[in-house]
C-alpha cells in the first residue's frame, strides 16, 4: 500500500497533536473525587505503600506502565536522526503497546549518547515504571546500555531491537529446519550484518542449538574472523578461524541466509549455491537483501522470509515485544532472562503449526494458511498470539524465579487476556477484509467533496470496493489533480450530461407516477446527485450508496426510500449506530429514522439489527428498552416496548432477546443475575433497541460527545438495496468504513 507523505503528516499533525495522550481512570468531577484523587485522599495509599513498597503495584499503574526509551541514534531506516526525530516512532511503539497488547506507554527521548548519561537516566526511572523498553539506540552502546541495566535494575529492560526480531526469527528458524528435514546443530549459518539484530539472533539462535563455530558473520568491512584486529568484544565472539573472502564464498554450501544488513546484498546466484532447502531470512527494511520473488525464482525449493508485510513469513517485531512484555508485568517479573526469550520463540513455533482460525483468515482477505514453506510464522494480526506468548513467558518467568507473583488459574488468565484487548473492537477490520473478498461498485453524491476523493482513492487501493464519483466532471477531475492521485483509477458521473439520466428518470417515475410524481419533476428530481446515485444502484449500475456527508439526513434517505424503497416484507427502514466503549461494543438501533415507532415496527428494528449484528461474526443479544423493568411501571410506552418483545419472540425464536427493560438492566449482568434471574439475556445485552427516535438520537449523541466512545454509522437497515447515509462532517477514515460495510451488504443482497 502506497502512503502519500502528506497524508501521513497529517495523520501525525491532525486534532491533537501527535498519536497519544494521557487519560484519567478514574472520576474527577466533584470535589470529593478530587478529595479522593489527591489531597486528603492520595495520602492513604502512600502510607500504603511506605509500609509494603509492593503495594505500589497495588494502588498506581506502575505495574502496567512501560517506557519506551530511546536517544535516537538507529531509528528505523533513518539512522542518528536525533532524539526529537525519533519520537513519532516511539509514540508510534506505544500505540503498538496498547493496540495489541493493552500495556501504557511514556516515551522518553534522551539527548545524551554517551552511554553513562543512558544509563544513570534510565536507572532513576526505575520507581515510576513496571518496565524498560529500549529502542533505536546503535550499536555497540546498545549493548553496553541494556546489560548495565539488567544487572543493576530490578524491573524488566528489553532492547527490542535486539531481541524482538532475535525471537520472531528463531521461531521462524526452528519451524523452517523441520520443514527441511535439518538438524539446528548441523546447519551452517551465513549473516549480512554485524549489528545489535545479528547479534542478538546469533546468540538466540546458539540457544536454541545452532553451533557457534557454524556461524559466518558479516560486517560492512566482510567476513568477521581472527585475524581482523577492528573488532569490539560483541563480534568478537563470532570471529572464526576459517576465512571467507566475501558473502559470494560464505554462501557456498549455505543452509541458512540471515539479512539484517542493507537491500539488495544477495543475487540469485548466491542463492542458487546454497545447500539443498535453503533458508533465506531477508530481514532488512524496506528492501530485503533479496527479494522474496527472486530467491524463489532462484530456488524453488527455497524457505524464505522477509522484513515485508507483502510476502509470505513476516518477520515482524509486533509479534513478540507487546507479548513478552504483557507476561513479564503480569508476574511482576524483575527482568526479562533467556529462559522467557525462549519460551517465546517456542510458543510462536508451535502457534504456526495449529489449525489457523476464520478470524484470521477473514483478516487476511480469506487467504487459507497451513504450516509449510509460506507459513512458518504467525501472522501479526493473529490474536491468538497474545494469549500464547503471554502465558508462556509469564510460566518461564515463574519457573526460572523472577516472578514475584503467581497465576495460579492460567484458563482464567487467558480468559482476563482476551477480555483485555477487546477483540469486539476488530469488527470494522473484519468488515474492511469481507469486502476486500469481493470488491463491489459504491456510488458517492458528493464525489466533489475533497474528503470522499480521499476516501475513494484509499478505498481503490485497498481494494475494498470500485467508487463512483457522482458530480460536476470538471470539478472533480480538478480535486484529483490537486490531490495528485491517478485521474484514470476515478469513474466519474455527472448528471447534468449523463446519457443516462433520461432513463433513470424514466425509472423513477414509473415507481413514483401514483405518488405526487409527475414526469418533469422526475427529470429534474435525478439531475440532483443523491436521487442520481440512488438510481444507479436501483437499476444495477452501483451496487451500493454512500452518501450524507454534507447533507441533511432526510435529504439522503428520502431519495433513498423513494428510488429502491424497502425490503420486501419489512415496512420500515432504521439506522444502527456501532459504539464502542473500550473492550466493549454496542449496537444501538433506531437512532435515525422512525419518531415513534409502534410495537410491530419495533420488533422489526430488533430482528434487523440481529441480523446486521450477525454480519459483524457477533452473537446478538437484543434488550428492547424502556423505563421499566419487566412490568414494574405500567404504562403505555412500557407496555409498547413489552408488546414488541413478544412479537420478535414469535416471529424469531432464534433471537435472544428480552424486555422491557431499563439501559443499566440490559449492561449491567449482575442487575439481570441478582435481581431478574428469570431473564433470558445472561452476560449483558449488545444490541440496545430504544423505544423511540428521541431515546435512540440522545443516547448516542451523548456517548459520542461526553466519553471516550467511537461511534460508527448510521447503518441503514431495511431498504431494499445497500444506501447508507454519513454523519454530516465524517472522517475520511469513517466513509472508508461504512463503504466496507455497503460492500460486504451489497455481496449478501446479491446472494
Amino acid at each position: 500500500m502506497s502512503i502519500k507523505k502528506e497524508e501521513a503528516l497529517k495523520y501525525h499533525s491532525e486534532g491533537r497533536k501527535g498519536k497519544i495522550e494521557v487519560i484519567a481512570t478514574k472520576p474527577c468531577f466533584t470535589s470529593r473525587d478530587l478529595s479522593l484523587a489527591y489531597s486528603p485522599g492520595v495520602a492513604e495509599p502512600c502510607r500504603e505503600i511506605e509500609k509494603n513498597d509492593d503495594d505500589v503495584y497495588k494502588y498506581t499503574a506502575k505495574g502496567n506502565l512501560v517506557a519506551v526509551v530511546s536517544n535516537g541514534t538507529a531509528v528505523l531506516g533513518l539512522g542518528d536522526i536525533g532524539a526529537h526525530a525519533g519520537k513519532p516512532v516511539m509514540e508510534g511503539k506505544g500505540v503498538l503497546f496498547k493496540r495489541f497488547a493493552d500495556i501504557d506507554v511514556f516515551d522518553i527521548e534522551l539527548k545524551p549518547k554517551d552511554p553513562k548519561e543512558i544509563i544513570k537516566t534510565v536507572q532513576y526511572l526505575e520507581p515510576t515504571f513496571g518496565g524498560i523498553n529500549l529502542e533505536d539506540i546503535k550499536a555497540p552502546e546498545c549493548f553496553e546500555i541494556e546489560e548495565e541495566l539488567k544487572k543493576t535494575m530490578n524491573i524488566p529492560v528489553f532492547h527490542d531491537d535486539q531481541h524482538g526480531t532475535a525471537i520472531i526469527s528463531c521461531a521462524a528458524l526452528l519451524n523452517a529446519a523441520e520443514l527441511a528435514g535439518k538438524k539446528l546443530e548441523d546447519m551452517r549459518v551465513v549473516v549480512s550484518g554485524a549489528g545489535a539484530s545479528a547479534v542478538a539472533c546469533c546468540n538466540i539462535y546458539i540457544r536454541a542449538g545452532i553451533k557457534l563455530e557454524n556461524i559466518a558473520m558479516f560486517d560492512s568491512k566482510g567476513h568477521i574472523h581472527k585475524g581482523r584486529k577492528d573488532l569490539n568484544k560483541y563480534k568478537e565472539k563470532f570471529a572464526t578461524e576459517k576465512t571467507f573472502a566475501s558473502l559470494e564464498e560464505g554462501m557456498i554450501g549455505a543452509d541458512v541466509f540471515i539479512g539484517l544488513s542493507k537491500g539488495g546484498v544477495v543475487s540469485k546466484d548466491m542463492v542458487k549455491v546454497m545447500a539443498e532447502k535453503p533458508i533465506v531470512f531477508a530481514m532488512a527494511n524496506p528492501d530485503p537483501e533479496i527479494s522474496y520473488n527472486d530467491a524463489v525464482e532462484a530456488r524453488k525449493d527455497v524457505i524464505m522470509a522477509t522484513g515485508r508485510s507483502d510476502y509470505p513469513n513476516q518477520v515482524n517485531n509486533v509479534l513478540g515485544f507487546p507479548f513478552i512484555f504483557r507476561g513479564a508485568l503480569d508476574v511482576r517479573a524483575t527482568a526479562i532472562n533467556e529462559e522467557m526469550k525462549m519460551a517465546a520463540v517456542t510458543a510462536l513455533a508451535n502457534l504456526a503449526k495449529e489449525n489457523v482460525p476464520e478470524v484470521v483468515i477473514n483478516a487476511y482477505g480469506g487467504q487459507e494458511f497451513s504450516f509449510g514453506p509460506e507459513y512458518i510464522i504467525p501472522k501479526p494480526f493473529d490474536p491468538r498470539v497474545l494469549w500464547t506468548v503471554a502465558p508462556a513467558v509469564a510460566k518461564a518467568a515463574m519457573d526460572s524465579g523472577v516472578a514475584r507473583i503467581n497465576i495460579e488459574d492460567w484458563n482464567k488468565y487467558k480468559e482476563e487476556l482476551k477480555e483485555r484487548l477487546g477483540f469486539s473492537k476488530e469488527i470494522i477490520r473484519l468488515m474492511v477484509h469481507k469486502a476486500q473478498k469481493n470488491p463491489k461498485k459504491v456510488v458517492f453524491p458528493e464525489g466533489e467533496e475533497e474528503k470522499i476523493i480521499r476516501a475513494a482513492n484509499s478505498i481503490l487501493e485497498e481494494k475494498i470496493g470500485k467508487p463512483v464519483l457522482i458530480g460536476r466532471e470538471d470539478v472533480i477531475k480538478s480535486r484529483i489533480q490537486e490531490l495528485e492521485f491517478d485521474i484514470n483509477n476515478f469513474e466519474i458521473r455527472d448528471p447534468r450530461t449523463c446519457e443516462k439520466c433520461e432513463d433513470y428518470a424514466m425509472e423513477f417515475y414509473r415507481r413514483r407516477q401514483r405518488k405526487g410524481t409527475t414526469l418533469l419533476s422526475a427529470k429534474q428530481s435525478i439531475k440532483q446527485p443523491n436521487y442520481y446515485a440512488a438510481m444507479m444502484v436501483q437499476v444495477g449500475d452501483a451496487d451500493a450508496m454512500v452518501g450524507g456527508l454534507t447533507s441533511h439526513y432526510p435529504d439522503t434517505i428520502r431519495p433513498a426510500l423513494q428510488c429502491v424503497g424497502n425490503k420486501k416484507g419489512l415496512g420500515v427502514a432504521a439506522g444502527l449506530y456501532i459504539v464502542m466503549i473500550k473492550s466493549k461494543v454496542y449496537f444501538f438501533a433506531d437512532t435515525t429514522v422512525n419518531i415513534d415507532p409502534t410495537p410491530e415496527q419495533l420488533a422489526e428494528i430488533a430482528i434487523m439489527s440481529s441480523d446486521t449484528v450477525k454480519e459483524f461474526e457477533i452473537e446478538p443479544k437484543v434488550a428492547m428498552l424502556s423505563f421499566s423493568n419487566f412490568g414494574s411501571a405500567k404504562h403505555p410506552l412500557s407496555d409498547k416496548v413489552k408488546h414488541a418483545v413478544s412479537i420478535v419472540k414469535q416471529r424469531r425464536p432464534d433471537i435472544i432477546v428480552d424486555g422491557e427493560m431499563q439501559a443499566d438492566t440490559a449492561v449491567v449482568p449482575s442487575i439481570i443475575d441478582e435481581v431478574f434471574p428469570f431473564s433470558s439475556l445472561k452476560g449483558g445485552a449488545n444490541v440496545l433497541i430504544f423505544p423511540d427516535l428521541a431515546a435512540g438520537n440522545i443516547a448516542y449523541k451523548l456517548l459520542a460527545r461526553l466519553t471516550d466512545a467511537t461511534v460508527i454509522g448510521p447503518i441503514l437497515m431495511g431498504l431494499n438495496k445497500p444506501i447508507h447515509v454519513l454523519q454530516r462532517g465524517a472522517t475520511v477514515d469513517d466513509i472508508i468504513n461504512m463503504a466496507a460495510i455497503a460492500v460486504v451488504e451489497a455481496k449478501d443482497s446479491n446472494k
